[in-house]
């Protein structure tokens, strides 16, 4: 499912002030990138914000057509990715929730710590899951239009049950992320495992969260049945 060795960019995603990518495109994973764009007023260029990179040939061209690297964010506990070698290339610290822990002590990079907003980047940050069963630790990022979630909805296969844009992680499918994620009405979508949604993404949002645990059964089925090959 997750890929390694010679990475090959593909870029999804992209609107306005921003843009995705998958470092890996032919893995199962499909584990995905993103960078936003927000304008300086001190200065002539974007700030630019990375969340939970996976580097790749081309990626610093990418990144130059939208601004200047201003951080690079770790959005979930497990998403180190490859943070600290792109944020030592910018010569910019690695962003990561005040109260995450563990996670900072594995990152080679100078390391800063945000609370309620990430930093100046116009982001609201909010815990998403902090958990011990099963250790998660996971904040999402809102601007009043797009909304970052890193793991707890994707749109890889595994995470979409019969009729879903966007699906609830497989193990969060029985208690999903509701009172985090409801009443956000963002007007798109960025998610770590796949393809973001930006077309009615409200609804997408609430249509996984509604249907998550009834949908729950046939998902778990269906992919038993393709890893035993069925």
């Amino acid at each position: 499912m997750k890929a390694d060795g010679d990475a090959a960019l593909h870029e999804i995603d992209r609107f306005g002030r921003g843009v995705g990518w998958i470092a890996y495109p032919g893995e199962s994973m499909e584990r995905a990138s993103h960078a936003v764009a927000v304008p300086n007023e001190e200065s002539e260029t974007n700030d630019v914000w990375v969340f939970d990179p996976i580097d790749a040939p081309g990626l610093d061209d990418l990144l130059a057509d939208l601004g200047t690297v201003a951080g690079v964010v770790v959005g979930l506990d497990r998403h180190k990715r490859d943070s600290a070698e792109i944020a030592t290339r910018h010569g910019v610290p690695v962003y990561v929730a005040d109260w995450m822990t563990g996670v900072a002590d594995e990152l080679d990079a100078p390391v800063e710590r945000f609370g309620s907003r990430l930093a100046d980047s116009g982001f609201e940050a909010f815990r998403i899951r902090d958990s011990s069963v099963p250790p998660w630790q996971e904040v999402g990022f809102f601007d009043g239009e797009t909304l970052i979630v890193p793991e707890s909805l994707g749109s890889a296969s595994y995470f979409r049950g019969d009729r879903e844009r966007l699906g609830v992680h497989p193990m969060l499918r029985l208690t999903p992320p509701t009172k985090a994620l409801s009443g956000l009405n963002p007007e798109r979508v960025r998610v770590g495992h796949g393809v973001g949604v930006d077309e009615r993404a409200a609804l997408a949002v609430e249509d996984a969260l509604s249907g998550s645990r009834r949908k729950a059964p046939r998902l778990y089925a269906r992919t038993l049945r393709s890893a035993l090959g069925i």
